[in-house]
């Protein structure tokens, strides 16, 4: 199922700020053509890589752009990279992020080099500056994600409007949300570097083409939202409500492609501010506009009893969220000193390169569009979707906040150690992103476990959604806390092979957890009681990724010959210890609140702030205890940025 180690697949991958390897562009510059790939050192410590595959466009080193720091956000050199989204539902707009690449200063580990060590806290330093970059959008994305569940609820006016606003989301990533973050942005860089303009031309190229094409697909999506909408829903009368809300939200797929092509041209510029603020004014005018829905009604809405009025200004607020975030680009844009020409030169180099590059990506996302079809056909046949996308909103939160922000941290480094043939310094990397993500990701597991019902009470169990709706969240919300490990080292794995740019392995391995979430959510539908639906999708999601995680560190095993398996392995031991422990006493301390105060939203609140308070100081005081170095990074780093 899985892509075997073909050494061919040794390649350079496009990441922000290292070399990177593109097919042969032949438009002609003013410029000194860059150092040919072919002419680069073979041999290193690692081992030396063989040349690419006969099938393959001749290829050409890109060099580094330029370091130019700015006081408008983390300062790098090209915006990140990222792997297609897997399978899932999304409630952030997607968007292109730059982590901050400082030197290292201090020793982290307890073994290994000195510059392996200070790899780590350079990597720690960048992950806890991206993460308090992503926690304002984050947070005010999970206030929304509460506000809009208290004004419509969990049952079939709620699984309408989340299916049908989740539309957008999926077109755009088959259309254009993967292939732009894993092969347009490296070669929107590199026209930047090599074209005499400074690749003002071919973005405004891109930028015409993305407006052409999507608004054409947002046309066509119009007409053909009712049989849409009939691929995930199943009842007929959520079908009709979920068609009338899909033509509201389609347009933002227009907005979606704009923003993140703008976003990726600010990166580029060095402006990072605006992409990291803008989600918030989205996030804030959703918030807004389901305060009004819920003035407008009593009690929880139904589908017989919600007017087209209310309908419209759910669907019209969500849009002009975001609308609004993608306008709000534009001045930086300009102050940027960017203007935009109308053009369009589909005989562009860049774009050729990006259909040819293209392929794999668009099976990674394909693949794990299949799965989600399924997952939400079964999630709508059981009124489920509502509470099995509240629950992996609250789920992703540890992995957006940390493991993300490792990742973005991380990716750069990798693609300089591969594009240097140094693959056992892909390898450490890979090692010091593991162990930085493990030390709050696996007590958070935990911490999940232990405190999933109170914590969904105590945010859900408001306006339309009952104390008992909540508690099914928390049950799902649970059965997710078990997938919340080995999806974060999927994604964490995943950065390596792109670091190598091998874009195929992903893709078969991706072929293989997609498959795996299908059998295993269709076994367990089967089952489980119809009730129980969200928590079997949720552990269908957690097998799903069991699996590839597997299979990824066996791959990994052989091409980077070895996964300095020992040190991993200690790091995630002892915080599992630790972070099991404190869960335990967690658990406990929150259900003897609940006794004594009751499991209402007030008394699930305080347990989980006297629960909680007590869960993370304990693994605080244990992880102190047992000198796990990775955490006292993370902290002293996010500690550093907070004093400044």
């Amino acid at each position: 199922m899985s892509q075997p180690d073909d050494p061919g697949q040794n390649r350079r991958v496009a990441p922000e700020d290292a070399t990177i390897e593109l097919p042969a562009l032949k438009r002609p510059t003013n410029r000194p053509p860059s150092q040919p790939a072919s002419s680069r050192p073979a041999s290193s410590p690692a081992g030396s890589r063989p040349t690419s595959t006969a099938d393959e466009p001749p290829t050409i080193a890109l060099p580094v752009m330029p370091f130019v720091p700015t006081a408008s956000g983390p300062a790098a050199a090209w915006p990140t990279t990222e792997a297609p989204r897997s399978a899932g539902p999304r409630s952030d707009p997607p968007t292109v992020s730059d982590p901050s690449d400082e030197q290292p200063t201090t020793d982290l580990s307890n073994s290994g080099s000195g510059s392996a060590a200070q790899a780590a806290v350079g990597l720690g330093r960048a992950s806890g500056i991206m993460a308090l970059g992503t926690l304002a959008s984050r947070v005010t994305g999970f206030l929304r994600t509460v506000a809009i569940t208290a004004a419509i609820g969990t049952l079939l006016v709620g699984d309408s409007y989340n299916v049908a606003n989740t539309t957008p989301n999926i077109l755009y990533d088959l259309l254009l949300g993967g292939v732009l973050t894993s092969v347009v942005v490296p070669v929107l860089a590199r026209a930047s570097r090599e074209d005499d303009d400074e690749g003002m031309a071919f973005a405004s190229s891109l930028l015409t083409l993305v407006v052409v094409g999507l608004t054409v697909i947002t046309l066509l999506g119009l007409l053909a939202a009712p049989l849409i909408i009939k691929l995930y829903v199943s009842r007929p009368d959520e079908a009709a409500t979920a068609t009338t809300f899909l033509r509201y939200f389609l347009p933002q797929v227009v907005f979606y492609g704009v923003g993140a092509t703008v976003g990726a041209i600010l990166n580029l510029r060095n402006r990072f501010a605006a992409p990291m603020a803008t989600p918030v004014l989205n996030n804030l005018i959703v918030i807004v506009t389901a305060g009004i829905f819920m003035l407008t009604t009593t009690g929880a809405p139904t589908l017989q009893t919600l007017t087209s009025g209310q309908v419209a200004l759910l669907g019209i607020g969500t849009t002009l969220g975001i609308v609004v975030m993608t306008v709000a680009l534009l001045p930086s844009l300009h102050a940027s000193g960017f203007r935009y020409r109308p053009r369009l030169d589909l005989r562009h180099p860049g774009l050729r390169t990006a259909g040819r590059l293209a392929g794999w990506v668009l099976f990674f996302v394909v693949t794990s569009q299949v799965s989600y079809f399924v997952v939400t056909r079964l999630a709508t046949g059981g009124v489920a979707y509502t509470t099995w996308f509240n629950a992996y909103q609250l789920f992703q939160l540890p992995h957006a906040i940390v493991a993300v922000s490792v990742i973005t941290a991380l990716l750069p480094r990798m693609s300089r150690h591969a594009a240097d043939d140094r693959l056992d310094l892909v390898r450490d990397d890979l090692s010091t992103g593991l162990r930085l993500a493990s030390v709050v990701i696996v007590p958070a597991a935990f911490g999940l476990l232990a405190l999933a019902t109170p914590i969904s009470v105590a945010i859900f169990a408001h306006g339309a959604t009952s104390v008992g709706d909540a508690g099914r969240i928390g049950a799902a919300l649970a059965a997710f806390a078990f997938a919340l490990v080995p999806f974060s080292s999927f994604q964490l794995q995943l950065r390596a092979f792109y670091a190598m740019a091998d874009s195929r392995t992903p893709a078969m391995v991706n072929l293989a957890v997609a498959g795996t979430n299908i059998v295993v959510a269709l076994g367990l539908s089967a089952v489980l009681p119809e009730r129980g639906r969200a928590v079997a999708l949720a552990l269908a999601f957690a097998a799903a990724y069991l699996v590839g995680t597997l299979l990824c560190v066996r791959l990994l095993h052989r091409r980077l010959d070895g996964l300095d398996r020992p040190r991993i392995l200690h790091t995630a031991m002892r915080s599992a210890l630790a972070g099991g422990a404190a869960a335990l006493l967690a658990f406990l301390v929150a259900q003897g609140v609940l006794v004594l105060v009751g499991r209402g939203s007030a008394g699930s609140l305080l347990a989980v702030v006297v629960g909680g308070t007590v869960g993370v100081a304990g693994y605080g005081l244990l992880a102190y205890r047992m000198r796990i170095a990775e955490l006292t990074s993370l902290v002293g780093q996010v500690r550093a940025r907070i004093g400044r």
